[in-house]
């Protein structure tokens, strides 16, 4: 087996049908500065590995939960907190929407403006 180049995974990227809306979502969700703002591409960076958002003018955002027929949800991000309640409020002034669907009591599934889900969770 040849040997592995070097590699780093620098972001990842989510689409949307408003690359900066989603990334000024983002960035005061996280507290990320943004490094990159363009028109149709958005970067978000902490210090190490972050998050970008790329135009898609046809985005159809996931549904949730999945449903056969419909648009599958290819990932979501896990964001720890320290108080549910306090964050999901916080996410919600921030335009997230809580999912209506939540399989369990300790995470709370919210949906980001462009219909992306993701996790709030306190760490045990």
């Amino acid at each position: 087996m040849p040997d592995r180049p070097r590699m780093s995974l620098t972001s990842t990227v989510l689409g949307t049908p408003d690359p900066r809306g989603l990334a000024r979502f983002y960035a005061e969700l996280l507290g990320w500065p943004i490094e990159t703002d363009e028109p149709e591409w958005v970067t978000l960076r902490p210090g190490g590995p972050g998050l970008s958002f790329q135009l898609e003018r046809d985005h159809v955002p996931p549904t949730w939960p999945q449903r056969p027929g419909d648009q599958q949800m290819q990932l979501h991000l896990d964001v720890r907190v320290e108080d549910l309640v306090a964050a999901t409020a916080f996410a919600q002034s921030l335009g997230a929407q809580v999912a209506e669907f939540q399989p369990q009591d300790d995470v709370r599934v919210l949906l980001d403006p462009a219909g992306h889900p993701f996790c709030l969770f306190v760490a045990g």
